[in-house]
């Protein structure tokens, strides 16, 4: 009975995609093939595409374990964050299960501490061109993304402090805001190759701003002193008063 509802159910979902037609081609996707992959070359002399750094898949993580009450979650905690990463990666998350038993955070071996996805092909693509275009421009006081928070493989790691910058998320139904970390995990690449695809893709990294008039703080020795520091002249001495009785 069991294999008959699951065989049923798989056979809508596959009529709902065929009717829905074929996906579009992530457009992030072409632009690396097409525009990123030649500055590749033409900037670190990586002439062979075998060379260049290799997207290989976005991991989104949600940390439950501060919701821990005894030894479960609380339902609707655990709902609204799996709720979250199937609507904003189009994929049902996994949940993880501590590992170790650690007595300051009072979590023990078993208890469900966190939700998983890992995003790769096409749904990748799409989701990292949602995060780019629509997610981190409706961050609030947004002023550009770490550029050097990359590791040695050049992986790279952000983390978003609600969920409602997705716009797939409606706040008003939201029981409790949460937070997730995002991890995009390359291949064959270095901090700075990374950088140059994700800057080329479109990901807005912050920009260090020059305060003016800093450059013109330092002088070269030798040089004629600024107005402001030239030495004054000497004053005139005051006249000292009549001392003779």
């Amino acid at each position: 009975m069991a294999k008959d509802t699951m065989k049923t159910r798989k056979g809508k979902a596959e009529a709902e995609a065929a009717a829905a037609g074929p996906l579009p081609a992530p457009r992030l996707r072409d632009l690396y093939r097409q525009e990123v992959a030649k500055s590749i070359g033409e900037k670190f002399g990586l002439t062979n595409p075998m060379q260049h750094p290799k997207l290989e898949a976005i991991v989104v993580n949600v940390n439950m374990g501060r919701h821990l009450e005894g030894t479960k979650l609380p339902p609707n905690v655990k709902t609204t964050v799996l709720d979250t990463l199937t609507k904003i990666t189009g994929q049902r998350p996994v949940v993880i299960k501590a590992k170790k038993s650690v007595s300051n955070f009072k979590v023990r071996a078993g208890y469900e501490t966190a939700a998983m996805v890992t995003l790769r092909r096409e749904r990748m693509w799409f989701f990292l061109d949602r995060l780019i275009h629509l997610a981190t421009p409706r961050i609030k006081d947004f002023r550009g993304l770490n550029d050097k928070a990359f590791d040695g493989q050049g992986n790279y790691s952000m983390g978003l402090t609600e969920q409602g910058v997705f716009p797939e998320i409606d706040m008003a139904q939201a029981t409790f805001t949460h937070g997730m970390n995002i991890n995009i995990k390359f291949s064959r690449s270095t901090p700075e190759l990374s950088r140059h695809v994700l800057a080329e893709l479109g990901m807005p990294f912050r920009h260090d701003e020059k305060k003016p008039g800093a450059a013109g703080a330092a002088m070269p020795a030798g040089s004629m002193s600024s107005p402001a520091t030239a030495t004054k002249p000497d004053a005139k001495p005051d006249a000292k008063p009549d001392t003779a009785a």
